[in-house]
């Protein structure tokens, strides 16, 4: 049971990390925008920063409970995060390409695991 909770916060902290790249997404549609003038550029890159600076405390957490080949293979889980994200948010469209990519990245991350 203590493996799967430490699966789940690896990964949700994957997430979290997913989520610089929104932030930073957003500040950049913002500056687009309104330029350097736009309040919500600078909210976005406050929280763009913020959000790595927790990620990065919590990754520390995270890793000593894995090997480093297993942390960081299921890092790779980021590229799924920021497809959901790309279509959720700025709706985007989901090219084959990227599925197939995607799911390359998945399977790979499934072969470690078979290891650990």
């Amino acid at each position: 049971m203590q493996k799967i909770r430490d699966y789940v916060q690896l990964h949700l902290n994957i997430l979290l990390f997913s989520l610089t790249s929104v932030f930073s997404k957003l500040a950049s549609v913002q500056y687009n925008r309104h330029g350097l003038g736009s309040p919500w550029l600078y909210v976005c890159g406050l929280l763009m920063i913020a959000n790595c600076g927790i990620y990065a405390l919590a990754w520390q957490q995270v890793i000593k409970k894995f090997s480093l080949s297993t942390a960081y293979a299921n890092k790779s889980t980021y590229l799924l995060w920021s497809q959901i994200w790309a279509v959720i948010i700025f709706h985007e469209n989901l090219s084959v390409q990227n599925i197939v990519g995607i799911l390359i990245v998945l399977i790979g991350v499934w072969m470690v695991q078979r290891y650990e």
